[in-house]
C-alpha cells in the first residue's frame, strides 16, 4: 500500500469519468545543475492555463525526457504536444511506474540516464531529497502554493522546501450499496447499530469491512487524537502513535471485532471484500478509487461518502499526492521547470481528469462542474479534504511493521491498546535511532 496502488486507481477513475510554508536552503545544494537555479519567482496568474509572461527562460536547444506510468500516456502525450507547440521543446515519454521512479533515479540520475521530469507519489519524496535527486520548485513556487490544495502543497514539501508541482490526489472513503443502505451512516456507532440487524456471519452478511490489519486503512482510528510524526509528518523524533487520543482510538477499534466484524484480520482482504460486496452481502466497504471499476462492472448501484466519525471526531484517512519533480542532474533544468509547471496548471489537471480520471490537486480544477458533478469522485474529494498526507520522510519505513503488529495484537488477541502502542513506538524509536547512527 505504500505505493498507493496508483496505477490501478487511475485506471478505475477513468471508468468513472467516462461514465458520468517555504524556507530556502535545505535541498538547494544539489550535485547536478543546481547552479542554473533561477533566483526570482514568476509573478504570473497562478491559475492560468498556460504560463504567463514571466516564464522561466529554457536552455537553448533543450529537449526533455519524461517518466510516467503507461496508464497516464494519454494525458502525457496530449500535454506534451501542447507544450511543444507553444515552446518548440521536444518531449520524449518513457513508461516507468510511479512507485519505481525514485529507485531508478538513484542510479540513472548521476549517470545522466534519468528523465528530466519525473512523477511519483509523495511518500517517496524524503528519499529523493536526501539523495539529492530533485530540485526545489522555486521559480513557480508562488503559483503552485496558491493554486493547489494546502494538503497537497504540504505533502510535496520537505523540511519546509517546496519540491513538487502537484498534479493529482488520492485517498480512500466509504463505499455503500444503495440497495442496502437508505441513509449513509455518519458515525461508527451508527454502523454498529445497523450491524445488529444486518449481520449474519453464517451467510457471510456484514455491515462493514475494511482491511483491518493494514495500518494504511486503519489509520483513521489513530487520527482522532494521535498522529504518526509531528510537524506535518516531518519530525522523526515526535512520534504521536501512543498519545491518549491514539490509545482511545485503538481501544475503540479493538471493540469492533465483537460488535461489528467478528473475523480475524487475516480473514479479510481485497478479494474477499470484493466478492461479498458484489454479491450484495456486504453493505459497506472502506476502499480506494481503484475499486470503482470492479464494483461498477459488477452492476452494483453504489455511492461513495466520507468516512464515519470515530469517538465524536472526524476520521482522517491517509492521502497521497502525485506531483512532477525536476531531476537535479538534468541538462535542461529550466526547461524541465517550465514543463512541470505547464503540465500542472488548472487546465492541465482538468485535461488529466478528462483523459484518465485523476482527481485534481488544483483548487479551482477540483471545484469545476466537470469534477463536482461526478458524485463518486466528489465523495473522494470530500474525504481528501479531511485526510492526512502520509509522511514522506525516510523513517516512515520504520513504522509499518511495528504498528501493523500492534493493530493485529489488539484485533486478534485482545491485547491492551496502550501496551501495544507503547511497544510499537519503542520499536520505531529504536529503528529511527539505528538508522540515524548509520
Amino acid at each position: 500500500m505504500k505505493k498507493w496502488l496508483v496505477t490501478t486507481m487511475v485506471a478505475a477513475l477513468f471508468v468513472v469519468s467516462a461514465c458520468g510554508g517555504a524556507n530556502k536552503g535545505a535541498g538547494t545544494e544539489n550535485p547536478g545543475n543546481a547552479t542554473n537555479a533561477p533566483t526570482n519567482n514568476a509573478s504570473g496568474n497562478a491559475n492560468e492555463g498556460t504560463t504567463g509572461a514571466e516564464d522561466i527562460v529554457p536552455e537553448e536547444g533543450a529537449s526533455l525526457l519524461v517518466w510516467e506510468s503507461k496508464e497516464e500516456r494519454p494525458f502525457v502525450e496530449a500535454i506534451a504536444k501542447e507544450f511543444t507547440e507553444k515552446y518548440g521543446i521536444d518531449i520524449k515519454f518513457e513508461e516507468i511506474g510511479a512507485g519505481d521512479q525514485v529507485n531508478k533515479l538513484v542510479t540513472d540520475g548521476p549517470a545522466g540516464l534519468g528523465a528530466d521530469v519525473v512523477l511519483f507519489p509523495h511518500d517517496n519524496l524524503g528519499k529523493a531529497v536526501t539523495a539529492g535527486l530533485i530540485l526545489p520548485n522555486d521559480f513557480y513556487e508562488e503559483q503552485s502554493r496558491s493554486a493547489n490544495s494546502e494538503i497537497a502543497v504540504n505533502a510535496v514539501s520537505y523540511d519546509g522546501v517546496l519540491y513538487g508541482y502537484p498534479r493529482s490526489v488520492e485517498t480512500y472513503a466509504l463505499f455503500y450499496n444503495k440497495a442496502l443502505i437508505k441513509e449513509v451512516p455518519k458515525t461508527f456507532d451508527e454502523i454498529v447499530e445497523f450491524a445488529k440487524t444486518f449481520n449474519d456471519p453464517k451467510n457471510n452478511k456484514y455491515a462493514l469491512m475494511w482491511d483491518v490489519g493494514n495500518f494504511y486503512f486503519s489509520y483513521p482510528f489513530i487520527s482522532t487524537g494521535g498522529y504518526v510524526y509531528g510537524d506535518n509528518g516531518q519530525n522523526k523524533d515526535d512520534i504521536g502513535l501512543n498519545t491518549e487520543g491514539a490509545i482511545k482510538g485503538l481501544s475503540y477499534y479493538g471493540s469492533l471485532k465483537n460488535s461489528l466484524l467478528p473475523l480475524n484480520s487475516g480473514d479479510i482482504n481485497y478479494d474477499i471484500k470484493k466478492g461479498l460486496f458484489t454479491a450484495g452481502t456486504l453493505a459497506m466497504d472502506i476502499n480506494g478509487p481503484w475499486t470503482i471499476g470492479d464494483y461498477r462492472n459488477a452492476g452494483i448501484d453504489f455511492g461513495v461518502a466520507p468516512l464515519p466519525s470515530i469517538n465524536g471526531q472526524p476520521a482522517s484517512s491517509f492521502s497521497g499526492i502525485k506531483a512532477w519533480y525536476v531531476n537535479s542532474f538534468s541538462k535542461y533544468p529550466n526547461a524541465a521547470r517550465l514543463f512541470s509547471y505547464f503540465a500542472s496548471t488548472k487546465e492541465a489537471q482538468l485535461k488529466n481528469f478528462e483523459l484518465t480520471g485523476a482527481i485534481p490537486a488544483n483548487k479551482e480544477a477540483a471545484a469545476d462542474p466537470a469534477v463536482q458533478s461526478n458524485e463518486i469522485v466528489k465523495g473522494f474529494l470530500e474525504q481528501f479534504n479531511q485526510s492526512t498526507p502520509m509522511p514522506s520522510i525516510p523513517e516512515m519505513g520504520n513504522v509499518w511493521s511495528p504498528i501493523g503488529a500492534a493493530f493485529s495484537d489488539v484485533w486478534n488477541n485482545g491485547k491492551d491498546a496502550k501496551a501495544a502502542l507503547d511497544n510499537a513506538v519503542q520499536q520505531i524509536k529504536d529503528a529511527n535511532n539505528g538508522a540515524a547512527a548509520k
